[in-house]
């Protein structure tokens, strides 16, 4: 197994425009330069060559459990628990359901106020679903262990705050749901190709995270969802999906659950956005996921030092100590979106998320430490100019 290391070899194999230094792969992933030419092939040989025949031929229809025990080595999980399609809010919602079905004497989803608002609108919107009293309670980051008691059903979390990189204690959370009779649920958004992850080892039931982010599968990439493996056979799928059935070609009109993982799976899976995930994972088998991670650390912990020692006036929101964050740091500045677009007009990319934090991811697989030296550099020049003030960058884009 192949390891991260200062000379970075890997910078390469990602198509990153000249001149840019690019702090936003904890948002959309750069195109790896063989997803180029594997999605072309997907293109033209299996989809124009082949036709309707690249189910079989090319192995369409195979991949995304194939894809998801690739992705399973990254994240902890054993071969057959992990499986490929649709989006992180459906996954979420599968997952959050089959929990509610598993405690129906339950009646509190459990998250917190940090997590990301997809996975609140949909605990609200299957809670409302259900017509039962069911009740979606949020606790401050810090104290949702203390919030876990016997009324709860579900505990509803995603591993590393999107906003300042806080990133949770899996084990230590998970064990306390159980404590409680809780099932435990980790969105792995921010997590998966970021930090050290191991399922297994955490004994939670459910997981599920993109791909589009740390894994560079592309804007729209599908999602994956984790089903623990003693529960695979139990696990009701609540969007109960033509390739989720037993036989999907045998097109009953009643509804049999797949076998295991299989039973999670819900419509066609995007064959050319798993052509570009299948690519980029050919660079993650490579990786060392401990190695990254101390990678990560040491850029994160150089980028704040220096950002720190330039720029009085942003303030740090993620964890100081590294171990609590993920692979993000944040900056909270009451102009952060002018600031942010000051930034990408000179060529460092990182992103906003409101009110006022400015996101810069931390991704060793294409940046060093001249890349995080330079994006500081730039930084503190935007700030002492108060290049921000410019009118160009005043303007709201839809997404920011």
């Amino acid at each position: 197994m192949g390891g991260i290391d200062r000379a970075l070899p890997w910078k390469d194999c990602f198509v990153l425009p000249e001149g840019v230094i690019y702090l936003d792969g904890n948002s959309l992933g750069p195109l790896p330069v063989a997803a180029v030419r594997r999605v072309a092939q997907a293109v033209e040989a299996e989809w124009g060559g082949r036709l309707i025949r690249g189910w079989n031929d090319a192995g369409w229809m195979a991949q995304p459990a194939k894809l998801g025990d690739r992705i399973g080595r990254l994240i902890g999980a054993p071969a057959g628990s992990v499986v490929l399609g649709d989006t992180l809010s459906i996954k979420v919602y599968q997952a959050l359901a089959a929990a509610l079905s598993m405690r129906p004497e339950r009646r509190v989803v459990l998250s917190d106020t940090g997590n990301f608002p997809t996975d609140l609108y949909m605990a609200e919107g299957l809670i409302r679903q259900t017509g039962q009293e069911h009740e979606l309670r949020l606790a401050e980051p810090e104290a949702v262990e203390a919030a876990i008691d016997d009324r709860v059903a579900a505990v509803l979390l995603t591993e590393v705050d999107y906003r300042t990189g806080r990133k949770h204690d899996m084990r230590g959370i998970t064990e306390a749901a159980h404590r409680s009779g809780a099932v435990m649920i980790w969105d792995l958004a921010h997590s998966a190709g970021a930090v050290e992850v191991d399922l297994a080892a955490s004994n939670a039931e459910f997981a599920a995270g993109c791909t589009y982010k740390y894994l560079n599968a592309g804007p729209g990439a599908p999602a994956f969802i984790y089903v623990r493996p003693d529960l695979a056979e139990q696990a009701e799928p609540v969007l109960q999906g033509w390739l989720g059935h037993a036989e999907p070609f045998a097109f009953e009109t009643g509804y049999r659950p797949g076998p295991g993982i299989e039973r999670m799976r819900v419509g066609t899976p995007p064959v050319l956005q798993m052509a570009a995930l299948e690519a980029a994972l050919d660079i993650w088998d490579m990786v060392d996921m401990a190695s990254l991670r101390r990678r990560s650390i040491e850029l994160s912990e150089l980028f704040i030092a220096e950002v720190e020692s330039a720029c009085p006036h942003l303030r740090l929101v993620s964890p100081r100590e590294p171990s609590e964050r993920g692979s993000q740091v944040s900056f909270a500045f009451d102009q952060g979106y002018a600031a942010m677009q000051a930034l990408i007009a000179r060529g460092v990319i990182g992103d906003f998320r409101a009110p006022d934090i400015m996101r810069f991811g931390i991704t060793p697989l294409y940046l060093d430490e001249g890349d995080v030296c330079r994006a500081a550099a730039i930084i503190a020049e935007v700030m002492a100019s108060r290049a921000y003030e410019a009118p160009e960058f005043q303007v709201r884009a839809k997404v920011t």
